[in-house]
């Protein structure tokens, strides 16, 4: 039953997503009438597409916040919280600098850029100016905690929900009856997000089908070694770079890790949002991979702020792209910065809009090559990005499973199962509901 439920309600979301495409494609390419483009286009798939992100983004930070506090309280041992930081922080350091190795060492290969004629766009681009790495550290500590869940500062929430669990973890038998408040309001919380999971299928249908309605193929032909050597970087981090690093840090099955990323790994593409998709990642690693509340409530959304690997590999293999269009050499110790930059950046423009192209501005600048070149594969970039944020998501799961693997914090049973994951059926066989996983 419950398995039957779950795969269906994925298998919906795929089939939606790929008749997205072709529809979109087909609209695309055959031209839509005003009406179609007004009513459609614009009209009923706008809105559909837009209520569901909204409805995604509704449940992030009072989902984040309680899963924080939840998780805070277990986490009262100040030492142990410090641990799982310093190891989630220092895996998506080294994620984010092993993507951008990689796609560098991809596009040396290809060589894409060359021959490409800077003059076929006339797009223009203005960088933003990135703040320093210091105020970023400054600006995590919220002076305002409400202000910072109305504007859905992340670093700031989660700053403030883990020291508030401690808290209430170390007032005693009063702390305990907010306590069961939180557990509560976790448990309701998840069943919204259940709510909003089986309105998917529509919702990602109707975002596919727009994106590609206006974006359509055309554009790709210019950039195709652009696209296709990100592409190839992009997979190769997926399904290598993850996969080794969960049989060999976590022993983990990397097969049945990737089968269980099909539901956050389709949201990413769709809403090109690791923020919006946060709602989806925290119940599939906690319910469908047995990663206690404890370290999912914390790393999820640390990586969903400061993890770019996605992002990092387009700024290496844009910045050998750009290079190549302007007849610039590029030297080892350009490459090496491009990789430090980009690692740092990570961090340093966590709280930017458009972070990656704020970072490769960063990126660019360091090694000398024109800002305005960016202007070249903006036409690409909402393609590109809705991959680039499918990567991001499954290295916040992966991160997420090898932490908690090494603090004990992860069901094996639960991550082996292959039916598990079902919030429509989440009783235990005693018949008490599950509040989180791997308890």
């Amino acid at each position: 039953m419950a398995e039957s439920k779950t795969h269906t309600l994925t298998r919906q979301i795929i089939i939606a997503m790929l008749a997205g495409i072709v529809l979109g494609v087909l609209i695309n390419q055959i031209g839509a009438s005003p009406w179609m483009q007004t009513m459609i286009v614009d009209g009923l798939l706008h809105v559909v597409g837009s209520v569901f992100v909204a409805a995604l983004k509704m449940m992030v930070v009072p989902l984040v916040f309680v899963s924080l506090v939840a998780g805070g309280i277990s986490l009262s041992d100040i030492k142990s919280l410090g641990r799982i930081g310093a190891k989630a922080l220092g895996l998506y350091l080294a994620t984010t600098a092993i993507a951008v190795t990689i796609a560098l060492m991809i596009a040396g290969t290809v060589g894409p850029g060359q021959g490409f004629d800077a003059g076929q766009t006339e797009a223009v681009f203005k960088g933003k100016e990135a703040p320093p790495l210091t105020q970023v550290l400054i600006d995590m500590v919220p002076t305002n905690p409400i202000a910072a869940m109305a504007e859905g500062n992340m670093l700031q929430i989660i700053v403030f929900a883990l020291l508030f669990g401690v808290a209430i973890s170390m007032s005693g038998s009063r702390g305990k009856h907010v306590l069961n408040l939180f557990s509560d309001l976790d448990t309701v919380i998840m069943h919204m997000v259940e709510w909003i999971m089986r309105l998917a299928p529509f919702g990602v249908f109707a975002l596919i089908t727009r994106t590609f309605a206006s974006q359509g193929l055309d554009l790709l032909l210019p950039l195709a070694a652009y696209f296709l050597t990100l592409t190839a970087a992009l997979a190769v981090q997926l399904f290598v770079t993850y996969p080794v690093l969960l049989r060999f840090l976590a022993a983990l099955n990397p097969l049945v890790f990737l089968r269980k990323m099909r539901d956050p790994a389709t949201f990413a593409f769709s809403t090109a949002s690791s923020g919006a998709t946060i709602p989806v990642t925290l119940r599939t690693v906690q319910y469908k991979m047995g990663v206690r509340n404890s370290v999912s409530s914390f790393t999820i959304p640390l990586g969903a702020t400061i993890n770019m690997d996605g992002t990092a590999m387009m700024q290496g293999v844009a910045t050998v792209f750009i290079a190549n269009v302007y007849g610039i050499d590029l030297s080892m110790t350009d490459f090496l910065l491009v990789v430090v930059t980009a690692t740092l950046a990570s961090i340093g423009t966590a709280a930017i809009p458009s972070v990656g192209l704020v970072t490769l501005t960063m990126v660019l600048g360091q090694v000398g090559l024109p800002v305005e070149g960016i202007a070249l594969i903006i036409g690409v970039d909402r393609l590109l990005d809705m991959m680039r944020t499918t990567v991001n998501v499954t290295g916040d799961c992966a991160v997420t499973c090898i932490v908690a693997k090494s603090e004990k914090a992860l069901d094996q049973q639960v991550f082996d199962d292959p039916a598990a994951g079902s919030v429509e059926d989440a009783t235990r066989r005693d018949g008490t509901p599950i509040t989180s996983a791997a308890e």
